[in-house]
């Protein structure tokens, strides 16, 4: 937060000093631009045409007067060698005993537009050169305008700039607050779904092992028996390892998927034949069960998979389907296309899975219902597999309970 709120801070500032370098430039550009016209016009006719002073206003039959048609917005200062203005007819009596009997020149400002204050009330931008056709006289000529209205557009920009400024960073605060929070929040959805991912396969690890242990542990307490004695306890340490070495393999693959590092050899398959090859072990395995297995395959196309990842899929679906159905319940595979991608439905009319619990069905060792899952093998992973082969083929996958009864998890992937 503290990082945004400077960065919003030092946008505005450079903003702000940006925008009010421009509006003052921008002001004092038409004055320097009259100044510079004047001093030209000086050049090029000090006297007017002919050497004789123009005729018209009262300023012009000054025997005083130098200089082309006066600006009425810009002041001409004469002075000699001696820092004197000599021009004091020209510029007015009561002009020059209020503001000027007193000044003195500052020749290191040549050729620079420079501001000064008199009498702390006015402020004159002026133009100070050394005069082209110098006299005894004259030395150098300084050009003053009055930019009170032009300080004053500044002074209340400048303010209202602050003010701006003050207002912008407080919402800088908030939107920094926000910001942090916003940025946070998946972090810390992250932090949790991995501090829950630990907990869980300690859990998971933890169980299997705990058998094993407890099984060779009263191996050993009879080492005289024989193998047909303890012929259950050996049974079950070998189940528990083969559930540990999957859990294991399962987990590898999650933290590979999670980190990217799984990459994906994709080649052309044909659909249904590749899924009837699939299917054909399953077949046995449901008559096995008394439960049916049926195809209905309807996607006479190719597409580009990694083989050996669509298969894994299918397997988990299958392995799911044939878990949670009971005798003489049936277990379908069905493709078609829709939307020019393949569609490969897994349904079975098993116990189904509850509505509420569909949206976490696809989380890591998530199970609906915990003793079955323990009972059969289950431990929450599979179906999160599936999720993450079928997003890394760019598909998607969705499950939706069956009209009648079972669950049918439908899979879509691109041609």
């Amino acid at each position: 937060m503290v990082l945004n709120l400077l960065a919003f801070t030092v946008i505005f500032a450079i903003f702000g000093f940006i925008i009010f370098n421009q509006v003052q430039g921008t002001l004092f550009s038409k004055t320097d631009e009259e100044m510079l016209n004047f001093k030209e016009m000086i050049a090029e006719d000090p006297l007017g045409e002919e050497g004789i002073p123009p005729k018209g206003e009262e300023q012009r039959d000054s025997p005083d007067f130098r200089g082309p048609d006066p600006n009425p917005r810009i002041i001409v200062l004469d002075w000699n060698e001696n820092g004197e203005i000599v021009n004091e007819a020209q510029i007015g009596t009561l002009l020059y005993e209020n503001y000027f009997q007193d000044y003195t020149v500052d020749t290191e400002n040549l050729n620079t537009f420079t501001n000064s204050t008199f009498d702390e009330t006015y402020t004159f931008r002026y133009l100070l050169f050394e005069d082209e056709n110098p006299s005894d006289e004259v030395a150098y000529t300084q050009l003053l305008v009055n930019i009170d209205p032009e300080q004053t557009i500044i002074e209340n920009f400048g303010r209202l700039l602050i003010v701006c400024s003050l207002i912008f960073i407080i919402l800088s605060i908030s939107a920094s607050y926000y910001l942090s929070k916003k940025m946070m929040k998946p972090i810390i959805q992250s932090w949790n779904k991995q501090a829950e991912f630990v907990e869980n396969a300690s859990h998971e690890l933890r169980t299997p092992l705990t058998i094993i242990q407890n099984k060779l542990e009263l191996m050993l307490m009879a080492p005289q028996e024989k193998i047909m004695n303890k012929f259950e306890n050996i049974a079950l340490s070998l189940s528990e390892t083969r559930r540990l070495s999957k859990l294991t393999s399962d987990l590898l693959t999650l933290a590979r998927a999670d980190s990217a590092e799984m990459q994906l050899s994709k080649q052309t398959i044909p659909v249904d034949s590749f899924i009837d090859k699939t299917t054909a072990p399953y077949k046995e395995i449901a008559e096995s069960q008394d439960k049916y297995l049926w195809l209905d395959l309807n996607s006479n196309v190719n597409m580009e998979a990694d083989e050996s990842r669509i298969h894994q899929l299918l397997v988990i679906l299958l392995d799911n389907a044939l878990k949670y159905t009971e005798e003489r319940d049936s277990v379908g595979v069905k493709t078609y296309l829709e939307d020019q991608k393949v569609v490969i439905e897994v349904s079975d009319t098993g116990v189904g899975i509850k509505e509420e619990n569909i949206p976490h069905i696809f989380d890591r060792f998530y199970r609906e219902d915990k003793a079955r899952s323990r009972e059969t093998g289950g431990m929450g992973l599979g179906l999160s597999i599936a999720q993450w082969i079928v997003a890394s083929h760019s598909g998607t996958i969705s499950a939706v309970p069956n009209k009648k009864q079972g669950t049918t998890f439908k899979v879509k992937l691109p041609q």
